[in-house]
């Protein structure tokens, strides 16, 4: 009869310790672990105090996380990243980390809604306030800014009338007073621009969209620089912003297509774009990748290997042209982005329901705006999807 084990089942024995660790997985295993085991007390003391290297706890760090963390620290040429269970995790810790009351933060007039929920709302009630401003108007930026200003919040490309900001110039101008620079680069990736190599001082994204690409994790990702970093980490544990092991270990497969993926969404993304342009029955199209839209040289200069997956439009028709386009069912009606397959959302209806008719206006939101996130698929499969899609809507 085999001896009885002592300890938990789920704790290997020392032989099978040793069997695990006599060879290397071609992939990091998943880590299913909410604790660490210690040796002693003297050992528990300093992995916490951060003098040892190891893990403890999962909400302060875990090997998943760390190992993803890597992978976006490569990709945006940072010293550090840390993950979170959300972008708006993500933001909400660059926020708690750099920002204290009575600071000022310069808030883009073009943002998702949430995030502009979280910075003209609820940051007010930790006292710290705002102004919004628009970030392809750079001397409006340099007139907003004053002594108390300690933050700029812009989006690369934003939603979801894809405008592009001048990340150097935003930078230049917000070191001048003291303030860092956070960019939510969730619709560029860092495949298509690196806010950091800018001058960015903080870059975010909503891992849970194209980062990942396969529409089944909810991440977020901080990544920025040493001078800016030292309360970040007790920040993402004290606030438990923590990031789940299986979330962490599903991203770091996506992540490693990025690149690939990026490359065929983007090209497609033009072609879109392009097939839209030609029609009577579509209004406008916003893409930064079409010679007339507002920043086509700034996005040529700042951006590499395409212009990014999302295409934004608007129909003649209004409300009741977009409802006939969704209900034909050709391309998901999706009130996200970032998948495999090619989605369309309407922000009025979805993203940016938080504001008034006046507010969606003044962003040139209509009834009739649509945009689309391009998938993987071939070129060819979304442009036939596209044109079964279009002859419904009268």
């Amino acid at each position: 009869m085999a001896k009885k084990r002592e300890t938990s089942s789920n704790v290997p024995s020392a032989e099978l310790q040793q069997r695990i660790a006599a060879t290397t997985p071609h992939n990091m295993p998943l880590y299913l672990a909410a604790v660490w085991q210690c040796d002693s007390t003297d050992q528990a003391d300093q992995l916490l105090a951060g003098e040892l290297s190891g893990y403890v706890y999962q909400r302060d760090k875990h090997p998943n996380a760390d190992l993803f963390a890597e992978a976006c620290m490569d990709f945006h040429q940072a010293d550090h990243a840390a993950i979170t269970s959300s972008g708006m995790a993500a933001i909400s810790l660059a926020v708690l980390s750099q920002l204290q009351a009575g600071d000022h933060v310069l808030v883009s007039n073009q943002l998702y809604g949430r995030t502009t929920l979280l910075f003209t709302s609820e940051l007010t009630r930790l006292g710290i306030q705002h102004t919004l401003i628009d970030p392809c108007d750079l001397t409006a930026v340099r007139d907003a800014a004053r002594e108390q200003t300690k933050m700029v919040i812009v989006e690369t490309i934003a939603n979801p009338l894809l405008r592009v900001v001048d990340i150097g110039a935003l930078a230049e101008i917000a070191h001048q007073v003291g303030a860092v620079l956070l960019v939510d680069n969730t619709f560029a990736t860092p495949a298509i621009c690196k806010p950091l190599a800018l001058g960015a001082d903080l870059v975010m994204e909503s891992v849970s969209k194209f980062m990942n690409g396969h529409g089944d994790v909810m991440l977020g990702m901080l990544a920025g620089n040493k001078e800016h970093w030292s309360r970040v980490e007790m920040v993402n544990a004290a606030w438990g912003f923590a990031s789940s092991p299986l979330e962490c270990w599903l991203a770091c497969r996506g992540v490693s297509t990025l690149t690939l993926r990026m490359r065929q969404a983007s090209a497609t993304a033009l072609a879109v774009a392009e097939l839209l342009n030609a029609r009577d029955d579509i209004e406008s199209v916003e893409y930064p990748g079409l010679p007339h839209h507002p920043d086509f040289e700034l996005a040529s200069k700042q951006f590499q290997s395409g212009f990014g997956h999302m295409v934004t439009f608007e129909l003649a028709g209004g409300r009741e042209a977009a409802d006939q386009l969704i209900a034909s069912q050709e391309i998901p009606f999706c009130p996200s982005l970032g998948d495999v397959g090619t989605t369309l959302s309407h922000p009025v209806s979805t993203s940016h329901r938080g504001l008034s008719a006046e507010q969606r206006l003044a962003l040139g939101i209509t009834d009739g705006t649509i945009r689309l996130s391009v998938g993987v698929e071939p070129t060819e499969d979304v442009l036939e999807s596209l044109k079964k899609a279009l002859p419904s809507v009268s």
